[in-house]
């Protein structure tokens, strides 16, 4: 009998773990088809176009960025209230929405096809929330999140070099680059969003380790936030400048290692490559600290870590110890240390710490929201303030002040959330206590 028990537990720990890693990839290749619908178009330069003393560029930027941004203050009541049902159409529906407005994008002459940015940018704000919204709630939450993160880092570097070879080897032009390469991932979408759709919801044993997630309404939204609301003050001020800088590095890419005199096609894959793999490799490792509490400084610790590593390169770089190349990979590692457990695992680990019932949509979306607001308020300031700085040069003095920013902001915000752990504890025995008392008294015991 015990044997068939154990063995039982094996099957179920392995079949529990094929889900996982299925789950992960399936959210990872989802993600990462959707790039090539949002950042596409960044891989082409348009050179030679200013519309109201403005680079035509940066007006694509803004306006799919301001897309973004709108489409992150709906998501906030749209994914926070969401049950889980009719997901997959919903994903596949928003990406042709997008799909369709890059059609619009290549055949409407310039500057009327800014627009279509717009449009493009709108729909693709919710794919997030409803992909990782398949992840979350689990044991393995920071494994399969960490997974899908890591598009993030690839999908950008991997889809600008995809971009760019399909201007090289068909006869496409900038305009036309973003609907074809849209057009390379259609399947793969279709293909990947029939796997979540097969991903089963959380066991019980998921709900017991970190705490069950349902939709939020208005009132719980309210409440959610004035529970923790210094933190989630601070958690926004980091993400913000996190944000910032790492749409700085993701669309003005090519032209940040062109200032740096690198115009190797295939530097963006290869740098992104590596810095998926470090940073998958040190979140998925946060799955075996199995104490919510002790996961959640850890990733405090992480982001401290990956701002601090930003500003020293940025300062060694400026003093000329370091190459460019040496420099970008050294800022993009930092950056995304810091980035992407936002993305994943802090959230997550801070529901379960706090066994506060939500979801991470929410407080996701509020961040996002605001982030996205910050860089299109950044690109803003950037082009009719300072227009007459490079990207290069305005993406190193930035990186400078988001790691100064971020880790003495992440320093309090651990000692914010760790108090706050210590208060919940002493009221839970302070609850439990008299219950205890009343038992021995009435001869329970």
């Amino acid at each position: 009998m015990n044997l068939f028990i154990y063995c039982r537990n094996k099957v179920a720990g392995w079949s529990y773990l094929y889900i996982s890693i299925m789950a992960g990839l399936a959210a990872f290749g989802c993600y990462t088809s959707m790039y090539a619908f949002r950042k596409a178009f960044t891989a082409g330069t348009f050179d030679g176009h200013e519309y109201l003393g403005v680079d035509y560029k940066v007006w694509l930027v803004i306006a799919q960025v301001m897309g973004y941004t709108f489409s992150k203050f709906y998501g906030i009541r749209f994914i926070s209230e969401s049950s889980g049902k009719n997901r997959g159409k919903s994903i596949i529906k928003l990406i042709g929405i997008s799909w369709a407005a890059l059609l619009g994008f290549a055949v409407v002459p310039a500057p009327w096809n800014i627009a279509f940015l717009f449009i493009n940018g709108f729909p693709l704000g919710m794919i997030w929330g409803l992909v990782f919204s398949y992840l979350e709630g689990r044991r393995n939450t920071e494994f399969m999140g960490a997974v899908m993160s890591v598009s993030l880092i690839f999908a950008s570097g991997f889809i600008k070099t995809v971009a760019r070879t399909v201007m090289d080897l068909l006869p496409v032009n900038e305009y036309w680059m973003p609907f074809c390469t849209g057009l390379l991932f259609v399947i793969p979408m279709l293909l990947f969003v029939a796997l979540l759709e097969m991903v089963p919801p959380p066991t019980a044993e998921d709900q017991r380790l970190r705490t069950k997630r349902l939709p939020m309404n208005g009132s719980q939204r309210k409440k959610f936030l004035l529970n923790f609301l210094p933190g989630v003050i601070l958690t926004i001020v980091i993400y913000v400048v996190l944000t910032v800088i790492r749409d700085l590095r993701d669309n003005f890419e090519v032209e940040i290692w062109h200032d740096l005199g690198v115009t190797d096609n295939h530097i963006y894959a290869k740098i992104d490559g590596f810095i998926a793999l470090v940073v998958l490799t040190m979140v998925g490792f946060l799955i075996l600290v199995r104490n919510n509490l002790k996961a959640f400084v850890i990733i405090h610790w992480m982001i401290i870590g990956g701002c601090a590593l930003t500003g020293m390169a940025t300062l060694l770089f400026d003093a000329h110890y370091i190459s460019p190349i040496t420099w970008m990979c050294m800022v993009g590692m930092g950056l995304y240390m810091a980035y992407i457990p936002y993305n994943a695992i802090f959230f997550e680990r801070m529901i379960a710490t706090f066994h506060y019932k939500s979801n991470i949509g929410f407080i996701m979306y509020v961040s996002d929201a605001i982030g996205y607001l910050g860089s299109v308020s950044i690109l803003l300031f950037k082009e009719f303030g300072f227009a007459d700085i490079s990207w290069g040069n305005f993406f190193r003095q930035s990186a400078v002040v988001a790691a100064v920013v971020g880790v003495s902001c992440s320093m309090v915000s651990l000692l914010y959330f760790h108090q706050k752990s210590l208060k919940n504890k002493k009221k839970e025995s302070n609850i439990t206590l008299p219950a205890l008392a009343l038992d021995v008294e009435g001869g329970t015991k």
